[in-house]
């Protein structure tokens, strides 16, 4: 039986999360996220917040920052590796408000911004998840 939680999920916590979300996908799509970082922030800085057209910084529980796969290139060397951002407090009050467990609340978000690295869409990735559904 697990221990239950006695305080918020530290950044450590997430990131356990979020590489085991990385981990239980289909050896397909793993192989594809190796160069993949992940960094676990309090919130999403304002110039983020600004760029994407968000107003509220509880609304950003996670990001894809870099090129797709379907735009990457050799001529592309000298980029940053590609990163997923998880934003830690508007997590947690998902979680809390949700009543998901957090493991599967990340594992969405990963799902989610790994889809982006494989250049879908929010609007596709909507409508996979529609199509699941039924």
């Amino acid at each position: 039986m697990t221990e239950p939680l006695r305080h918020a999920p530290d950044a450590a916590v997430l990131e356990r999360l979020a590489r085991q979300a990385i981990a239980a996908m289909p050896a397909l799509f793993r192989q594809h996220l190796d160069g993949i970082a992940i960094q676990i922030e309090e919130f999403a800085e304002q110039e983020v917040l600004d760029e994407l057209g968000i107003e509220d910084p509880w609304e950003l529980t996670g990001l894809y920052q870099g090129h797709a796969l379907t735009e990457q290139s050799i001529w592309s060397s000298g980029d940053l590796p590609p990163i997923i951002r998880l934003y830690r407090r508007p997590l947690l009050e998902e979680w809390v408000d949700s009543g998901v467990a957090l493991d599967a609340l990340i594992a969405h978000v990963i799902v989610h911004e790994v889809g982006h690295h494989f250049g879908f869409s929010d609007e596709d990735m909507h409508a996979i998840e529609d199509g699941l559904g039924s």
